[in-house]
């Protein structure tokens, strides 16, 4: 889908706009199923994992709101600076202490913080904007509202105010657990049975995850690190060393060609 990696600030792009002009309904689509490049994969094998396979991916913006002064007399404001560096040890408080990773994995990252225009004049206000990483819709609830509450509760304890905006963004990447177990033995006799693996849940986030609120989807990631490279050598994708072995597209060619023909001809169905 174009604008996989998100549209144009102000613009709508990507699956989400595909979805909303229709690419399911005309013709109408029963399942869908996708793969993504691994650089840290080795060519030949295929990752995949039933249920949430990818994360849901959020945006927050906190404003703190203080009362500025000289910086000589902190005193006699209210220091939004201060109060921001206690809001972000406790939004990770809010995972280490208070979410139950036993059972999801879930992430909260402050990517960017501003605020003060000098050196010596304690600023008005401050602001941080980060992301917010979920497997399951009711931790992503929990986390949202404990975000809120954490971010307020620290800015008024210090005589300050904080905003708390959070964007909605790509929902988690689910792939139907039962579609999964019925097409798996297609993705094993293309691959090879030792060379499909079961991995655990990853914290990125794919916009593949709008076709799956709609309809039953398999996505799984395919090899692509050359053969005999240690995983640690091989570099993370979107960095300046990303590469990819492009001899292993030629299996994932397979085996997107053959879940299509299998699922059509009923496989796996009574």
């Amino acid at each position: 889908q174009p604008a996989e990696e998100g549209a144009p600030p102000g613009e709508e792009g990507g699956a989400r706009m595909m979805v909303k002009e229709g690419v399911l309904e005309n013709p109408k689509t029963e399942v869908i199923f996708a793969l993504h490049i691994s650089s840290k994969t080795e060519v030949g094998k295929i990752t995949y994992r039933p249920g949430g396979l990818l994360a849901a991916a959020d945006r927050f913006i906190i404003r703190v709101k203080g009362k500025q002064t000289h910086g000589s007399t902190p005193w006699t404001g209210v220091d939004p600076i201060t109060v921001s560096a206690q809001i972000i040890s406790g939004l990770n408080n809010i995972i280490s202490r208070q979410t139950e990773l036993t059972k999801e994995a879930a992430v909260i990252s402050v990517g960017l913080i501003r605020g003060g225009v000098r050196n010596n004049i304690i600023p008005e206000e401050c602001e941080m904007i980060g992301t917010i990483r979920t497997l399951n819709t009711d931790m992503q609830k929990i986390i949202h509202e404990k975000i809120r509450l954490t971010a307020t509760k620290i800015a008024e304890s210090a005589g300050a105010v904080a905003e708390v905006d959070i964007r909605i963004g790509v929902p988690v990447t689910f792939n139907e657990p039962e579609l999964t177990a019925r097409m798996l033995s297609t993705v094993q006799r293309v691959a090879g049975g030792e060379n499909v693996v079961l991995i655990n849940a990853i914290t990125g986030a794919e916009d593949f995850s709008f076709y799956v609120e709609k309809i039953p989807g398999l996505f799984f990631f395919l090899g692509g690190m050359p053969k005999g490279m240690k995983k640690a050598d091989a570099a993370p994708h979107h960095t300046p060393d990303f590469y990819i072995d492009d001899s292993g597209l030629k299996l994932g060619v397979r085996a997107l060609t053959n879940l299509t023909v299998d699922y059509m001809a009923g496989q796996g169905t009574n």
